[in-house]
């Protein structure tokens, strides 16, 4: 399921980083003075928030029998805030700079603050270091979202005890990217929780405890259960359509196949 279905909502609000990059900036020397508190930072108080389009960035034209369009705000150019609030710096650059980083750069930029510096961690380890810190929830795909809500509970006290249900979440992620996506599941795992992947890119399926392929084909033909076990056990069942392809990448001589 999405993360939220407002565009208000985005990746730093929902792994809950953006808390503390808001305390950060309202105890700057400059926010100080002007008295501003943490809501001054947030886009969604009216504090802080463009006016003209109450913190979304953007406006929303109605086209009444044809899709809604939305335009950049002419009052504030797409940085949501309010003009006091844009001049207040930190290694020069304003929370709505923030707001516009992808979480690799703004990993760099607060790497001298362990809260902020940890959360966005999880997310660059579950191979979202691409996207942007205030990209609405509304325009990410089902496997991104699924990722961000694995960054906020990586982020969260362990407590061994979880069962994690990802569906496909390797959808869209570069070969380097599944291979840091890998590395935070075995973690979880290493950890005594139980994860549970619906996929069927085999990088992930070679690499699974325990595998269950269901077929023998997809839609009215499919749902049986063909066979169940490790991936060097499903090579040698010849109905499994998954341990063929698998064979190859485990280096399965042929003559072990059964029929």
């Amino acid at each position: 399921t999405p993360i939220g279905f407002s565009p208000r909502s985005n990746p730093a609000t929902y792994v809950k980083v953006f808390d503390h990059v808001r305390t950060l900036y309202s105890n700057l020397p400059d926010a100080q003075v002007r008295g501003f508190k943490p809501g001054h930072f947030s886009f969604n108080h009216k504090r802080g928030r463009c006016d003209g389009c109450r913190g979304l960035g953007a406006r929303c034209i109605e086209m009444h029998f044809l899709p809604d369009v939305w335009v950049t705000c002419e009052t504030c150019g797409g940085k949501r805030y309010n003009r006091d609030v844009v001049e207040i710096l930190y290694k020069g650059a304003s929370i709505a700079d923030v707001l516009n980083m992808t979480v690799a750069e703004a990993l760099v930029h607060f790497e001298n603050v362990p809260k902020i510096h940890r959360s966005l961690q999880t997310l660059f380890d579950v191979g979202l270091g691409y996207i942007k810190m205030g990209q609405a929830s509304t325009t990410l795909s089902g496997g991104e979202a699924q990722r961000v809500k694995l960054a906020r509970e990586l982020a969260r006290p362990n407590t061994g005890k979880t069962v994690y249900i990802l569906d496909e979440p390797t959808t869209g992620l570069h070969f380097a990217d599944i291979q840091k996506l890998l590395g935070v599941l075995n973690r979880l795992v290493e950890a005594g929780n139980t994860v549970i992947v619906i996929e069927h890119n085999l990088d992930v399926v070679k690499t699974a405890d325990w595998v269950i392929d269901l077929g023998p084909e997809g839609g009215e033909d499919g749902g049986l259960l063909v066979a169940e076990g490790t991936p060097e056990e499903i090579v040698l069942v010849g109905q499994s359509h998954t341990g063929r392809f698998l064979k190859e990448i485990l280096n399965v001589p042929a003559g072990l196949l059964s029929e």
